[in-house]
């Protein structure tokens, strides 16, 4: 190697990665959980430009994937970032349950091995 190679443009790989380790944990995070977030939705038939798509198995997969993340995530992401993902986390395992014609037990819908078991507000006690 001579002192030209070792000087010359870095590659768009090595470009890329100087870019990544700029990024906060907390924003690669969150930006992971906000894909999930939007996939499940999809998944629900939410999407207004897709209502009437549902794959309650791709939701259940995502959902968990989301509730793992989150759970694992939480102390680095604090409160403040932690705690809207969660409420869109619950609002996903809420819809899930309408969207279900086949009930899971409390405590065995998506996510909830690591939420506990969900139920609508006006059922909780």
């Amino acid at each position: 190697m001579t002192d030209a190679d070792a000087t010359s443009e870095p590659g768009p790989l090595s470009t890329a990665s100087r870019d990544i380790a700029e990024v906060p944990a907390v924003e690669i995070i969150s930006t992971a959980a906000l894909h999930l977030m939007s996939a499940a939705a999809v998944n629900l038939g939410l999407a207004a430009d897709l209502p009437d798509h549902k794959d309650l198995d791709e939701a259940r997969s995502l959902i968990d994937s989301l509730a793992g993340l989150l759970d694992a995530a939480a102390p680095a992401l604090g409160h403040h970032h932690a705690a809207p993902l969660k409420d869109g986390l619950r609002s996903l395992q809420l819809a899930f349950r309408e969207s279900s014609t086949i009930q899971d037990d409390p405590g065995q819908g998506p996510g909830e091995k690591y939420t506990g078991a969900v139920f609508p507000a006006a059922t909780q006690r």
